[in-house]
């Protein structure tokens, strides 16, 4: 009888710590990617910076882009490939125009990036306004109204 008391204590205990975890992902994502990017080098931010700078940064690279969508993937990931159609309806949006940039985790090249925004959970999407500055972020899939949403909301308050 103790025995399948125990039993069911932890069983409830693993099933309350899922619901936490489950209820409280973005909050556990935006932990790590914070402290994955506190670990970050002088040297390793002000590199990735001047990447985003370069190339995010429309207001003075000249690109004409409003908005730009970067999205951390990986080629096994099932909800990256959900987003595919999502993407490609951005891509052509005519509410606004969007750089939809896709990063392969796996690319070694792609590790200045990750560490520079604390990527923690692949997809994740981060919407740069058009100085290159992050206004949203968003693990897993994300509809496309969503992120017509957040486009809509910050169209006009980029500083030029």
């Amino acid at each position: 009888m103790v025995k399948k008391n125990g039993f069911l204590v932890i069983l409830i205990l693993l099933v309350g710590a899922l619901l936490i975890l489950l209820f409280n992902r973005d909050k556990l994502y935006d932990y790590i990617s914070g402290q994955m990017q506190q670990q970050n080098s002088e040297q390793e931010n002000f590199v990735a910076k001047q990447f985003v700078e370069s190339n995010y940064n429309y207001a003075e690279n000249g690109k004409d882009f409003e908005f730009t969508l970067l999205q951390f993937k990986s080629s096994g990931c099932a909800i990256c490939k959900q987003m595919e159609p999502v993407l490609d309806e951005i891509r052509n949006w005519n509410g606004a125009k969007v750089n939809v940039q896709l990063i392969q985790i796996m690319n070694p090249d792609s590790q200045e990036m990750m560490k520079y925004f604390g990527v923690s959970a692949v997809p994740m999407h981060i919407l740069l306004n058009k100085n290159g500055e992050e206004f949203s972020r968003n693990y897993g899939f994300i509809s496309v109204n969503d992120l017509k949403s957040r486009f809509q909301e910050n169209k006009g308050s980029d500083t030029n």
